[in-house]
Formats: C-alpha cells, structure tokens, sequence
C-alpha cells in the first residue's frame, strides 16, 4: 500500500491544484507543498523500513497485457526519497519565483505533481515494461516544463525535447520488444539469468538509445543544453537533478543484469561516457550564458557517473568500488545541482537576465547566496571536504583498478587522464560563474546600484531557508563521507549485483593528489584561457555558431533530407502516369480481372467450389478459436502493432506536411514532357541539392520549411495531443490502483 500511496499522492496534488488556483494562488501553491512535503515523509518511512535489506512488493497482474510490477528495495526507495525531497524544495522556492515572471501556475503545478508521479513509478518498477510505462508519463508530462514561458526559443527547445523523448522512446519499445522476444521475461531478476547471451545483445543496445537521450548522454544530449536555460529555474533543477537519472537508472538496470558480463557492453558505455563528460565541460567553459553553463555541466557530470558503471561492467564481480562511485555521483549530483539551479533562479528572477556581462557583480554583498553558491561551486569541482570530491574519487579508483589490469601504458591510463582533465574543466567555469557573480563589478554604475539595492530583499525567508537546506547535505557528505555516504551505497549493492565498499581512504595522499592535479588544471585553464581569451571586457562566446549537433545534423536530416527524399519519390510518381504502363496497361490489367471475376460469379467455381473452400476454412477457423495462436498470440502482436502505430500518428504527420502540403516552387511540367525528361528534371534538382549537402556551413537555410512556431496547427495537435495521452494513461492507472485498493 505504501507504493500506491506514493504513486497516487502527486496525481490527487495534479488534480487539486488548478482547481484551488481559480480561487486563490496561495492555496495552490501551499497545496503543492503541503503534498510533495507528505510524499517525502512517505518516502522517508519507506526508506526506514526498507534499510535493513527488505523490499516493498506491488504486482498488477494484466495491466495492459504486461502488468505493472514494483519492487522497493534500498535503492529504489533512496532516489525516490531524493526525489521527493527536491521536488519539496524546488516547490518552495516556486511561488516567489512565479511572482516575477509569466504566471500559468496552475499549469506548472500540474504537470509538476505528474512528473513527480512518472518519476515515483520509474524508480519503484521491478520490470522494462513498467519502466517505460512511467518514463513515457514523465517525458510527456515534463514538457509543459520546457515550453512553459512560449517564447520561439522555448518553444523550438520543446519540440527538441519531445522530438527526442518520443523518438527515443520508440527506439526504446522496439529493444523491449526483442527483449521479450529473446528472453521470455522483462523483470530484472530473470534477465540476469540471461546475462552475457549474444541474443541480448541487440535488445540492450536499443533500449540503451533511449536512456542515453533521458539521461542527456552523448550524442543524443541536443536537449539538455537548450532546454534548461529556457525552463523555469525550479524546473531546470529537476531537469538536471532527476530527470537525467532516470535515463541512468535505465542504464544501470540493463548494465547490471543483462549485460553485466559483455566488455563491448562496458567499451561502448566506457567511450560514451569519456565524450560527454568531456564535450559537457567544454561547451561549460565557452557558455556565456548561467544555466546554460550549469546545464552542460550536468551534462559532464553525466559523463562522470557513465564513466563509473562502464568500469563496473569492465571490472565486472570486482567492480565494487566503481560502481558505488556512479551511484554516490548519482546522488551528489542531484543534491548540487539542486543547489545550483535554485541559486541561479534567485539571481534570474531579480535580475531579469543569464548573460554573464550583465549579470558581473550581482552577488555582491549576498552573504547568504554567496555562501551557497561556492558551496555547489567547491563541491562540483571536487574540491575535498564537500560532497563531490567523495564521489569522484571514487570513480577515479574504479578507473585506477581498471589500468592497473594492463601492465604497463594503456588506453585505460590514457581515459584516466581524460577524467583529470575534464575535472579541471568543471573547476575552470565554476571559478568563472563565482567571479562574475560574487567578485567582479559591473561596468554599468546604474545596473551595480540596483544590484547593491536588492541585498536585503533579494530572497523571501522561506526561500533562503530552503538554499541552506540544499546546502546542508554537501557538507554532512564531504565532512564525513564514510559515514554519510558509503553505507548508502552498501545498501545499493542487491540492485548492483557487486560488493560494496564499506570504508575508503578518501583523503589520503594517492586521493588528495588526483583531487590537486584537477584543480591546477582547472586554475590554469582559467587563467589562459578563459580570462585572456574569453573575455574582453565582457563575456565573449566563441565557439562556432555552426558547431552545433542538432543544427549541423538532426534538424538537416529529419526535417530536410528525409522530406526532400519523400518528394522526390512523389514526384517520380507524379511523372509515372505518363508512361503507358500506368495509364494504359495496368488499367486495362485491372479492368480484365474485374471482368472475369464478373463472369466467374455465375459459374459453379463459385457457386459450388469456393463455397466449399469457405466451409472448409470456417471450420479450420472454428478449431483454432482453442488454440493460444488465436487467443494469446494473434492478438498481443495486433495490440503490439496497434500501439507502434498510434505513436507513429504524429511522425507520419510532420512527415506528409513537409512532402505534400508545404508550399514549394511548382515545376514547370507540359505535356509535351515526357518520363524521361521528367526523369532528368527530378535527378537534375537533386544533384542539385546533393552539391548544396556536400558544401559545408552553407547547405543550412535559415528558416526552415516546418512551421514549429507556438500556435501552428501541427504544434498545437502534437503537444496537446501528447499532453492528453498522458492524462489519459494517468487516469487508466489511478482507475487500477483504486480497485485494488477496494
């Protein structure tokens, strides 16, 4: 019962809060913390109950086919507890936050208690199907979340975001599929008896596409960067802090059971990890722009805990250590970005602006946020004594005990100083947020006067207590992290399958040097780099313009080459009626067979034969209503085909809009063309735009053919289309989790 409470506490907190915000605002948002505080305090009891190794059982047997199935063990229990807590922390800072900006409160709260419902559900599932169940719930619900403030660049980042979501998502449903197909099971327990099977090996990869998107990996991370700058503050904390563990509790799920035992697995998982965490800080230290940087930190961060569970595969029973740092990151990076975000949405909604240039001396004379803000900042760049440095370390001995399985200089030592240098990164562009905020000062006279003006007024009580309690555990965790943190990852070790490490030398010498060498990279980066070439007497971004994965990539090929190839084809169909064999002979195919069949109706091959023939097939029919073929399997694959399909609805749509319904120049056709000028004409504009591929840094138009403005036909069919979808399948599974409860 404690897992329905949980699941249904933040649908009833959905469904109560618009309807309070008609009436008042402040019972709305007092509403939101009223629940997520409660959902805390049961996920806190949860915990308790489940520290000494026991586990939380819910099964709802034939939920659409499957069933849904949840298991609490400790580490489930923990991050739902984590989510818990920032989701009542982030809702407390809400309510100022939204008195300085665009309101749809009610909105936000909405979506907000829903995703926190999808994110319940993704961590409490004992099963892939559960699994995506509730991820599909939390990606569609959490993009009111990007697209809140319906500005064009909110909107384009939202339609990245559900773009990829969804995308992926189908991706993901196909490995679950074949996963079904090839193991017969999709809970957790039984796919590690399937463990090392080069049959799972194409499941796993397909499902590891769509939790690499969640959790913002390379190189499907195009979302991330874009939309956390344009998302609410205390949205962009749980974007950043939540959403993305989910994706890696996906990772873990299959890394841990299914593929525990592949080294390609552990290779590719490995090299992803060392790209994002590295592109992640390198996109940080040239970002001009406040959460923009702190959202491609987290996406280096990422990288960080990726690092740590390819070295638990690679390790494999010996991984212990490595994995217990990716889960300990795990949860330091949620707690820090927490922190993070919610201080920058302080800064934001005073001064109106993310640009570093104009945001230079803010906090100056802010005891309270300059106090929080370095301890996220020291504590990100693994300085020791705060949180990060704990779980850093922790991943760097993992990657040690990797090299040191290869005598002698090896690709692993060469990953090991790729970890130091990407650190040094992260304490290169925190160093440079802390200096602009808390130390430089504005060149504007007036701007730094009403700066200086907002010291006492800056922050509500409430929400200056809620910036220390984020920053209450970077301390308790870094001061004392064999007390704080390694007994939690030792209870994570039934869902790891490896043996946790119950004490560490964390400041040792070996450990403080690897911590030392970060930070001098990091000060030296700053010192050359971005203060002698990334600044000029302003903030200056410099990185290419044209340099982006989406534009140079993504966008080009769904939203051009795919439809440009869709029209080619429509338009050598266009030309085809030209040619005698379409308009003449298959006609007069078609029109012949008609006119047998007519003839045929009167003689005994129908009268007698087929009737026979249908007597015989109604039987066969009638025998096979017993057999599972028709019961079971027939219909599971038509529902199956039946789902496919529903999701591909919006895809074909965006599809035949651009082939068939975008205006395009006319061709200029006469019927004194024939098929093979026809012909020529079509492979002559496609040569056309294969030159225009081919030249790089022109072929990209400016304005696309796609109209994805906010307001349009197709956005507005798709989002709330989406949106729609995702009630309705809340509702479905409050309708079950309510007659069980009866």
């Amino acid at each position: 019962m404690m897992v329905i409470a949980l699941l249904l506490l933040p649908l009833a907190g959905a469904a109560a809060a618009p309807l309070c915000g008609r009436k008042s605002e402040k019972a709305r948002d007092l509403l939101v913390r009223l629940f997520t505080l409660f959902s805390c305090g049961l996920a806190a009891y949860l915990a308790c109950t489940v520290w000494r190794g026991g586990a939380a059982v819910l099964d709802v047997p034939d939920f659409c086919g499957l069933g849904l199935h949840f298991r609490a063990d400790f580490f489930r229990a923990m991050y739902v507890l984590l989510a818990s807590f920032m989701w009542a922390c982030a809702s407390q800072l809400s309510p100022e936050y939204f008195a300085h900006h665009r309101a749809n409160g009610g909105r936000y709260a909405c979506f907000t208690m829903i995703t926190l419902c999808g994110v319940t559900g993704v961590f409490l599932s004992d099963d892939l199907y559960t699994a995506f169940v509730f991820f599909e719930i939390m990606s569609i619900a959490s993009y009111p979340w990007v697209a809140h403030e319906e500005t064009p660049g909110a909107m384009r980042a939202a339609a990245t975001y559900l773009g990829v979501s969804v995308a992926c998502g189908m991706v993901t449903l196909m490995g679950i599929f074949l996963c079904w197909k090839e193991t017969g099971s999709l809970l957790f327990a039984d796919l590690k008896t399937h463990m090392g099977e080069e049959r799972a090996a194409l499941p796993a990869a397909l499902m590891l596409v769509g939790y690499c998107a969640k959790a913002g990996m390379f190189p499907l991370h195009i979302w991330l960067p874009k939309a956390h700058p344009v998302a609410p503050a205390p949205a962009s904390a749980l974007l950043s802090g939540m959403l993305t563990k989910t994706g890696l509790f996906g990772v873990l799920a299959i890394g841990m059971n299914l593929m525990g035992e592949s080294r390609t697995f552990g290779h590719v998982l490995l090299a992803l990890g060392l790209i994002t965490m590295t592109l992640g800080a390198v996109l940080a230290v040239f970002s001009v722009n406040l959460k923009r940087t702190l959202a491609c930190s987290s996406l280096s961060q990422i990288g960080y805990i990726t690092v740590g569970l390819a070295c638990a595969v690679l390790l494999g029973h010996h991984g212990g250590l490595a994995a217990s740092g990716a889960v300990g990151h795990m949860v330091n990076h949620s707690l820090l970005k927490l922190c993070l975000f919610l201080c920058a949405g302080a800064v934001y909604m005073n001064a109106h602006t993310l640009d570093l240039s104009r945001l230079r001396g803010f906090g100056r004379g802010k005891p309270l946020l300059h106090a929080v803000f370095l301890l996220g900042a020291l504590g990100l760049a693994g300085v020791p004594l705060l949180n990060g440095y704990t779980s850093k370390t922790m991943i760097h001995e993992g990657l040690v005990e990797l090299a040191e399985e290869v005598e002698g200089f090896s690709v692993y030592r060469l990953c090991e100083w790729i970890f130091l240098f990407a650190a040094g990164l992260t304490t290169a562009y925190m160093l440079k947020l802390y200096i602009c905020l808390f130390w430089q000062r504005n060149p504007e006279e007036e701007r730094q006067k009403e700066y200086d003006g907002m010291n006492r007024r800056y922050l509500t009580k409430r929400s200056a207590v809620t910036l220390v309690v984020t920053a209450l555990p970077l301390l308790a965790i870094g001061l004392l992290p064999n007390q704080a943190l390694l007994p939690l990852t030792v209870r994570c070790t039934p869902f790891l399958h490896r043996e946790g490490v119950e004490h560490l030398a964390f400041f040792s010498g070996t450990n403080l040097l690897g911590g030392g060498v970060s930070l001098l990279i990091g000060t030296a980066v700053y010192l050359f780099v971005v203060r002698s070439w990334l600044y000029r007497k302003e903030y200056v971004n410099r990185w290419p313009a044209w340099l982006d994965l989406e534009e140079l990539f993504y966008r080009p090929v769904f939203c051009r080459f795919l439809p440009w190839l869709g029209t080619a084809a429509a338009s050598l169909l266009d030309a085809l009626p030209g040619c005698k064999l379409v308009a003449v002979w298959i006609p007069s195919a078609v029109t012949a067979v008609f006119r047998a069949l007519d003839h045929l109706m009167d003689s005994k091959l129908v009268t007698r034969y087929l009737a026979g023939v249908c007597t015989f097939l109604a039987r066969c029919c009638d025998r096979l209503l017993e057999c599972r073929l028709v019961t079971r399997v027939i219909p599971a694959v038509l529902t199956a085909l039946t789902r496919v399909f529903d999701e591909l609805v919006d895809h074909t749509m965006l599809l035949f809009r651009e082939i068939f319904l975008t205006n395009r120049q006319e061709l200029n056709r006469s019927k004194n063309h024939s098929i093979f000028t026809r012909l020529a004409s079509a492979l002559s504009e496609g040569g056309h735009r294969l030159g225009r591929l081919l030249r790089p840094g022109r072929w990209l138009p400016r304005k696309e053919e796609t109209d994805m403005r906010y307001g349009s036909a197709v956005t507005n069919a798709v989002s709330f289309g989406l949106l729609l979808c995702a009630v309705g399948i809340v509702l479905a599974i409050v309708f079950v989790f309510i007659r069980i409860g009866a």
